[in-house]
C-alpha cells in the first residue's frame, strides 16, 4: 500500500475512533435517565447497536475503497512509467525511418549526417531520461562498472587500466543498466 493510501487509512481509523469516544460519552449519560424503563433501554441500546453497526460497515466499506484506489494507482504507475520516455523514443524511431527512405537517392554525406544527428537525438533522450554512457577508456579496471572480455600488453596505459572499450555501458541514475566490455591491460614482458 502506498504513503497516501496509508495516510488514508490513518484519518478514517482517528475518525472512527473520535465518534466512538464521543458515543462513549453520550452512553454513559443515558443509563441514569433509563434506569427507570428497562424496555426502553433495552430499545434504546439495539438503536445505539444498530447506529454503530452502520458507522462501522460504512468505514469498512471506505477502507476497501482506499484500498482498491491505491492498488489501481500503484498499478496505473507500473503499467504507464515509461509512456513519456516511449514517446521521446518515436522521433529518433522515425528519424531513423526516413533516413532509411531516402537511402536510394541520397549521398553518402547526407546519410553519415543524417545518421549522426539521429544519434545525437538518441544521446539526448537518453540523457534527459538519467541514462549515462559508462566509457572507461584509460580509467583503472572497476568490476562494478566493467566487464572484461579479455587481457593484452599494453604500452599506453598503465597496467589494470582499460586499455579498449569493446562496448559501451549504460547506467540510469547511477545504477547499471549494462556494464562497459573491455579489454584491460596487462604488463608488458620487458616490464
Amino acid at each position: 500500500m502506498n504513503g497516501q493510501a496509508e495516510r488514508g487509512v490513518k484519518e478514517l481509523t482517528e475518525v472512527v475512533e473520535e465518534e466512538a469516544l464521543a458515543e462513549a460519552g453520550e452512553q454513559q449519560e443515558e443509563p441514569v435517565a433509563a434506569a427507570d424503563d428497562p424496555e426502553a433501554a433495552l430499545e434504546a441500546a439495539n438503536a445505539k447497536a444498530s447506529e454503530n453497526w452502520e458507522r462501522y460497515l460504512r468505514a469498512a466499506a471506505e477502507v476497501e475503497n482506499v484500498r482498491k484506489r491505491a492498488s489501481r494507482d500503484v498499478e496505473n504507475a507500473h503499467k504507464f512509467a515509461l509512456e513519456r520516455f516511449g514517446r521521446e523514443l518515436l522521433s529518433v524511431r522515425d528519424s531513423l525511418e526516413m533516413g532509411l527512405a531516402a537511402a536510394d537517392t541520397a549521398s553518402v554525406e547526407s546519410l553519415l549526417e543524417g545518421s549522426t544527428a539521429t544519434l545525437k537525438m538518441l544521446e539526448k533522450t537518453m540523457q534527459d531520461f538519467g541514462i549515462e554512457v559508462v566509457n572507461p577508456a584509460g580509467e583503472p579496471f572497476d568490476p562494478e562498472f566493467h566487464e572484461a572480455i579479455s587481457m593484452q600488453p599494453s604500452e599506453d596505459v598503465e597496467p589494470g587500466s582499460v586499455a579498449v572499450v569493446v562496448q559501451k555501458g549504460y547506467s540510469l541514475n547511477g545504477r547499471l543498466l549494462r556494464p562497459a566490455m573491455v579489454v584491460v591491460a596487462e604488463e608488458t614482458a620487458g616490464e
